[in-house]
């Protein structure tokens, strides 16, 4: 419209429009769905689709991440166990992912921004999670955690 600059017409900060301010969200769940879906159709468990883990190929070690592409790959197609087979920490780390996407999109759909501010006690249990969940996987009684 002539004599409208688009300054005029741009909402202030904190009032876009519900499709703006869940678009970075919904974005961001585009790319996950995608990422899974690959996943989901190029299998991990045929050799050649995705390089080796480092750890395990030149030190015989699982880290914390083996069996996670098998683990999303058997998420896709439904089947839990097999997931949580291959790598239970990761299926654990979908849920907490989801629940963050979710209350994410809540509060962008309210026009606010959503706040993560952990504790240092809160980084070190997942930093203590992590190395107990490596190491119970790569002794003799952690077989039932091997991928």
């Amino acid at each position: 419209m002539p004599g409208v600059n688009a300054e005029s017409r741009a909402l202030p900060p904190g009032q876009q429009s519900l499709l703006g301010r869940l678009a970075v969200p919904a974005g961001a769940l585009a790319a996950v769905a995608a990422a899974f879906a690959y996943v989901g159709a190029v299998d991990p468990n045929q050799p050649g689709h995705y390089p080796a883990c480092p750890l395990l190929r030149y030190a015989g070690l699982y880290c914390p991440g083996c069996g996670g592409l098998r683990s999303a790959h058997a998420v896709v197609h439904g089947d839990l166990a097999a997931a949580l087979h291959d790598n239970a920490l990761a299926v654990a780390g979908y849920l907490v992912c989801a629940v963050v996407w979710t209350a994410w999109t809540v509060q962008a759909a309210r026009g606010r921004r959503l706040r993560l501010d952990p504790r240092p006690v809160h980084l070190w249990s997942a930093l203590t999670l992590f190395a107990v969940f490596t190491v119970l996987r790569n002794l003799p009684l952690g077989a039932p955690l091997h991928p």
